[in-house]
């Protein structure tokens, strides 16, 4: 019991600390000020770092293919593991993150995905014939059950790094700029994914997929560092008087007839348009993920591109996808009035011609280029839209956790299944040619999975449409 009580204790939210009596209230602002832009630039820079040890493996599929230890199939089982169990620990670690000491919650989530790619870099080794004289010292069939594992547990950890940094915006930041703050933070996962082409993209071309994972480890230890030192938990903990204290910010007291979340929350379970955006949402995240997770070796195998050139091309997208995420809450305000169904059934257009140009557009590299910067910046609109807000629209505010929970949940399993089906479809339209040197090497054919991932695509901008016209669910 005392563990459990210790454990509690270490990750339960701080303690008020006694009010710093050397402060005036300018130095109380002044102070408060530095710990907010602290805590938002830890969480920004940390998700993306939490990015960089998700996404490593998706640069590492051709090398590891071509060395015969894996083979796509393999590969597409062991990146559902990941988003499955990041499908079930965001809605959960989402509650406790609530209840958490938010530093040290989030940095214990990216020193477990660190160590997680760690220990696959180190397994990878062993499972080598290249490290080791005589033939590799781990089977094929024993590097997969590790990598399934490790890459669970990374999925696992993974969903403990974007509910603490969003909390930090809500105990940090006054409503009136949190969402502001939100949107530039929303790029960080894009941020994250460009970081990862480029970054591990460059040690695997330099030493070797293996090194890979190290290189994504430490950027993970980097983003343990930066969270552990940047970013605080409460203003109380600091000496400071509440957010709402120190912003001005009017606390209405809440109404006995006020409706409970539990009842708000079942009025979302209720509410059709929900599971309609989170089915969309899923179908987005199909055509998201099947880019980011297999785009580098397709751009390889279908059309010649080294890894540098295809990295560098797929990382384009990532990069665009920051204009998108924060330009979509000002688009739909400004320029849409609050209506976000137009901008996003536009985006959704724009992400399949992106898709359909990627894929049937030819091997000219400008071409590649233009088709990533199209789909970067469609994407990053739907991952506001589809991925979370136009389903808050529609409920109450009191279950505007529910509604991202519900999305949430299906936007990643649906992201897992795509690795599933993904990686069969590559896998079974592999043939075997010998070449002019009378080598025997594998011939691709995605036409199969490139018309599931366009189709995906078309479904998630036709779904929403079934939406329009419904009104805000009762307060």
């Amino acid at each position: 019991m005392g563990l459990i009580s210790g454990f509690k204790k270490f990750y339960g939210i701080s303690e008020p600390a006694p009010l710093r009596a050397d402060l005036d209230e300018a130095g109380q602002k002044r102070y408060h000020r530095s710990l907010a832009l602290q805590s938002f630039v830890a969480g920004t820079l940390g998700y993306s770092l939490y990015y960089v040890c998700r996404t490593s493996l998706n640069v590492m599929k051709k090398p590891i293919i071509d060395s015969g230890m894996l083979d796509a199939a393999d590969l597409g089982i062991i990146g559902s593991v990941l988003l499955y169990a990041y499908a079930i620990g965001k809605l959960v670690n989402g509650f406790i993150a609530d209840h958490s000491n938010i530093k040290r919650f989030m940095a214990t989530g990216l020193l477990v995905s660190t160590l997680a790619n760690l220990v696959m870099g180190v397994v990878g080794m062993f499972g080598s014939h290249n490290f080791h004289i005589g033939g590799a010292m781990i089977p094929s069939a024993m590097v997969l059950v590790c990598f399934a594992i490790m890459w669970g547990i990374n999925g696992w950890s993974q969903s403990m790094g974007a509910a603490p940094a969003i909390i930090a915006l809500s105990r940090w930041f006054p409503l009136s700029r949190r969402g502001t703050f939100y949107g530039f933070f929303s790029a960080s996962h894009n941020i994250g994914e460009w970081l990862s082409f480029i970054f591990v993209g460059s040690i695997v071309a330099v030493a070797g997929w293996q090194w890979g994972f190290f290189g994504s480890a430490l950027a993970g230890a980097i983003g343990v560092v930066v969270i552990l030192f940047m970013m605080h938990d409460t203003p109380e903990s600091k000496g400071l008087p509440s957010i709402e204290v120190l912003t001005g910010e009017k606390v209405e007291e809440k109404k006995a007839d006020d409706k409970s979340a539990g009842n708000a929350q079942l009025i979302a379970l209720r509410t059709p348009g929900v599971w309609i955006l989170a089915l969309a949402s899923a179908f987005m995240y199909i055509s998201r993920y099947s880019l980011n997770s297999w785009g580098i070796l397709f751009l390889q195998e279908e059309k010649g591109f080294s890894l540098e050139s295809a990295t560098f091309i797929i990382s384009i997208n990532a990069l665009l996808g920051i204009v998108g995420t924060v330009l979509a809450g000002w688009m739909s305000d400004v320029l849409f009035k609050g209506d976000r169904k137009m901008p996003a059934f536009v985006s959704g257009v724009v992400l399949t011609l992106s898709y359909i140009l990627f894929v049937y557009g030819g091997d000219a590299y400008w071409v590649n280029v233009l088709s990533m910067v199209l789909f970067g910046i469609a994407i990053g609109v739907l991952i506001a839209f589809l991925g979370g807000l136009m389903a808050v629209d529609i409920v109450p505010r009191k279950a505007t956790g529910a509604a991202l929970g519900i999305v949430g949940i299906a936007s990643y399993a649906a992201a897992g299944t795509q690795d599933i089906v993904s990686g069969w479809l590559i896998n079974s339209n592999i043939t075997e040619v010998v070449n002019a040197a009378g080598e025997t090497v594998k011939q691709y054919d995605f036409s199969s999975a490139a018309l599931f991932w366009i189709g995906a695509s078309i479904i998630s901008f036709l779904l929403p449409m079934l939406t329009w016209g419904k009104k805000k669910a009762q307060e």
